[in-house]
């Protein structure tokens, strides 16, 4: 057996992370089932990967939308992919958020694997009905007689947020639970954070994510149970994270959250 190791190994020059040198406050974040949803329900674009004929794995770019979270392609049995599917129901779905950074793995993506069926019923009226919904264009073709309406059965899921972090779950949890309503029309409000108050974001960093040596924060995302921020500090960049008091529901309260997280950050400089 050849000599393999499952770390990086010693990343020479490459700059370290400074880790936080306080506690942080308050960690929490959406879970993997909650990123993944919310990844899903970010576009209408992935890449399928069926199997082909002779067994070999076949990737394909299509549109999808969502059933209760379920991904439903509309395919063509001219082609390949659509072939494949009705020969072996195998297949998963790899979707990439919006949002892409300058660096493409630093972004977040999804891989929703599974078994696909031909829904049946008022299934079929509410696949059909979904798809259109995401994807408009499909009227055009979704009546063909060589297209079908395929719903995938997500058996597995695996999220990857970047560098880093990264989480798998399961079917149950990822059918449980909803898109975050946050993370969809936060991007002014971030903006307004970034523009107007990088001084409480400074604060919020030092008092409740763990980095009293912070020097400049700025904020990155914002979702239903916190903000990302990222923190300058003499040891060098990291990214942190500071919990809300309590999970949010909508963007009309977003203001309150980070208000008191304002509040708490300076009373725990000032009594610090």
């Amino acid at each position: 057996m050849d000599d393999m190791t499952l770390d990086h190994g010693d990343p020479g020059d490459a700059p370290s992370i400074p880790q936080p040198t306080a506690p942080v406050a308050n960690p929490a974040r959406p879970s993997a089932a909650e990123e993944a949803r919310t990844v899903a329900a970010s576009t209408n674009m992935a890449t399928l990967a069926s199997l082909s004929e002779d067994g070999t794995p076949w990737a394909s770019f299509v549109t999808y939308g969502l059933l209760d979270g379920q991904p439903v392609l509309c395919v063509s049995k001219m082609a390949e992919h659509g072939r494949n599917l009705a020969g072996d129901p195998r297949a998963s779905l790899a979707i990439v958020a919006p949002d892409m950074p300058a660096d493409p793995l630093a972004g977040t993506r999804i891989t929703l694997a599974g078994v696909v069926e031909r829904p049946v019923g008022a299934e079929a009226d509410a696949a059909r009905a979904a798809h259109l919904a995401a994807v408009p264009a499909a009227k055009y073709y979704i009546d063909y007689s060589d297209f079908s309406v395929w719903v995938l059965r997500v058996r597995r899921v695996r999220w990857v947020g970047g560098y880093g972090r990264m989480d798998s779950a399961t079917a149950e949890q990822y059918a449980a639970t909803t898109p975050d309503p946050i993370v969809p029309v936060a991007a002014g409000a971030i903006t307004h954070l970034n523009d107007d108050h990088a001084p409480a974001l400074l604060a919020m960093a030092q008092a409740l994510g763990g980095y009293p040596d912070a020097t400049e924060a700025s904020c990155e995302r914002a979702d239903r149970y916190g903000l990302d921020l990222r923190v300058v500090t003499p040891r060098g960049v990291a990214r942190t994270r500071v919990g809300y008091v309590a999970p949010i529901d909508s963007i009309d309260e977003l203001r309150a959250a980070t208000v008191e997280l304002a509040k708490r950050s300076r009373g725990m400089n000032q009594t610090s």
